[in-house]
């Protein structure tokens, strides 16, 4: 994950970006007891998923601010700060996110676990957080770009 995202970063948007802090092994919560934001913040986020299908399954979530997403955005498509719209920024961080999840794909199927991708989708909100089933395991990547926090969040299940 953290090749595939310094990838498209660098590539796509000229910026680097640095792993601060993953996360793979999760304490067990009461059981009905909600699950914790991936991202704590009341300040609303943009969040694009793709999933994959294949010998092994799974959904791949990027979390930014609406912040981020607006100069994310301004850099792939070289806009001015500030030029873009909702749907804009929804297009072009449903790019990235495909992007990203296609290096984490490549490196999949390198080690042998044929997937297909999904089509990419957004979610926009503030202190939500992403219910995943037990039989799924979970990753979570913490990334620091130019002062702002971005993270992946991986839900992986091999087979059935």
């Amino acid at each position: 994950m953290t090749r595939a995202v310094q990838d498209v970063f660098k590539t796509m948007l000229g910026q680097d970006i640095s792993l601060v802090k993953a996360t793979e092994r999760f304490e067990p919560r009461e059981k009905g007891a909600p699950a914790p934001p991936i991202v704590n913040s009341s300040h609303p986020q943009v969040v694009g998923t793709v999933g994959f299908i294949g010998e092994i399954n799974g959904l791949i979530y990027l979390y930014m601010s609406d912040e981020f997403a607006k100069i994310v955005t301004s850099r792939l498509l070289d806009l001015a700060p500030g030029a873009d719209d909702d749907e804009v920024i929804n297009d072009a961080i449903g790019e990235i996110t495909n992007m990203v999840v296609g290096g984490f794909k490549s490196a999949l199927s390198h080690q042998g676990l044929a997937c297909k991708l999904t089509i990419p989708s957004i979610l926009r909100g503030s202190n939500f957080s992403v219910e995943h089933i037990s039989s799924a395991e979970r990753r979570i990547y913490h990334f620091d770009c130019a002062g702002h926090r971005f993270v992946t969040d991986i839900l992986i299940k091999i087979g059935d």
